[in-house]
């Protein structure tokens, strides 16, 4: 029987096993089961640790148990899983099998990259996602913007790595830099940091220590690079440095869980083309706090923002106090929500189905007006 004691020393402690993991595992004690950390995922199997006497030991379970054709249930990186070792389900070369999986705490969610209305966990139980922008590039404070609302969305905290920031070596453009990105994420700390020279890694590994972090960013950002740094060794495999723009290229193909020397635990993610929304409301209304703020002081309740006369939202940026880049980075993300929900919704795309036939109706009699040929 799998020993619940929560003692400091016990083993799967420093993976993030805490007393409401072991509670949501009771069910399942006795029953010759393990709990394990999933650490890596590929092709319906399983990488997990699991506790081994006084120590741990890294085991590959198949996941045909519980194989599920919706995408939001299938493991993930970060999962706590039920394991069977002893009935191994494909031959002596995999060691168990997933009998179920504990419920999330957290789950960083995005639109999948398909025309099907599917959401994608990236990774799963994560307390700070690390969000890496490369300073090898202009700043794309509308990519931090939309990245951090997702991260609020998931449950976790939410932490802006600016990176490669040895490429900027002048301080005040570095904390001009740093200083933007502040601006269009409230309350989320932002650390300049580079892996090469060690700038930050520190500060960003102090704030890490004894929980669950995702790294997450474009392809090129320099996670890998970022993740070896936090770990101390070269756990993830590096590309050159392209000579002309300072780039890396894609390099980590899989989400890896890798232990951190402070304690704690990294999930180290590949590199996102891009990353759609995926019912984020509350991620979106704590990302653009300050367009909230403002929308609280229109005349009207429902005011879009757009033409309506009284908008305290549109008198902020025809007075400087709110960038119009801003505004119109809210209007898009929520376009984009609206339209994801909708595609799951059935309720709410009736009722946008319906708005857009108004705004039709109401289009052709102001063209019909304007021609002289309505009433």
């Amino acid at each position: 029987m799998f020993d619940l004691d929560l003692s400091a020393a016990h083993p799967l402690t420093a993976y993030g096993w805490d007393d409401g993991f072991a509670e949501s595992f009771t069910p399942f004690a006795g029953r010759g089961f393990v709990p394990g950390r999933v650490v890596r995922v590929d092709r319906g199997r399983v990488d997990a640790v699991v506790p081994d006497g006084d120590g741990i030991r890294t085991v590959l379970a198949d996941t045909a148990l519980v194989a599920t054709s919706d995408p939001m249930r299938v493991p993930c990186t970060g999962d706590w899983a039920v394991i069977d070792l002893a009935n191994g389900r494909t031959g002596g070369h995999v060691d168990g099998v997933v009998r179920a999986l504990l419920p999330r705490r957290t789950a960083f969610l995005r639109s999948a990259s398909s025309k099907r209305s599917e959401g994608q966990i990236l990774a799963a139980n994560v307390d700070h996602a690390v969000i890496a922008v490369s300073l090898a590039d202009a700043l794309d404070l509308g990519r931090i913007e939309r990245f951090v609302s997702l991260a609020w969305e998931s449950g976790a905290q939410p932490l802006v790595a600016l990176t490669k920031a040895d490429l900027v070596p002048d301080p005040a453009g570095l904390a001009h830099l740093v200083a933007d990105a502040e601006t269009v994420a409230p309350g989320v700390q932002v650390l300049a940091v580079s892996a090469e020279a060690g700038e930050g890694v520190d500060v960003l590994g102090a704030v890490l220590a004894g929980g669950t972090s995702a790294l997450l960013g474009q392809s090129g950002a320099g996670k890998s690079t970022l993740a070896n740094a936090l770990v101390g060794e070269d756990v993830q495999d590096v590309q050159a440095i392209r000579d002309r723009d300072g780039k890396g290229r894609h390099t980590t193909t899989t989400r890896d869980l890798l232990a951190l020397p402070a304690g704690g635990v990294l999930i180290d993610t590949p590199g996102l083309r891009g990353v759609g929304m995926w019912d984020a409301e509350a991620g979106l209304a704590r990302t653009f706090s300050d367009v909230e703020t403002l929308a609280g002081d229109c005349r009207f309740h429902d005011c879009a923002h757009e033409t309506e006369p009284g908008c305290a939202v549109l008198e902020a940026v025809a007075s400087g106090q709110l960038a119009e880049r801003r505004l119109e980075s809210y209007r898009k993300l929520q376009r984009e929500n609206l339209h994801i929900v909708a595609k799951t919704d059935a309720r709410l795309r009736a009722e946008l189905r319906r708005d857009w036939k108004q705004k039709q109706a109401l289009g052709r009699h102001m063209m019909e007006r304007k021609r002289g040929t309505g009433r």
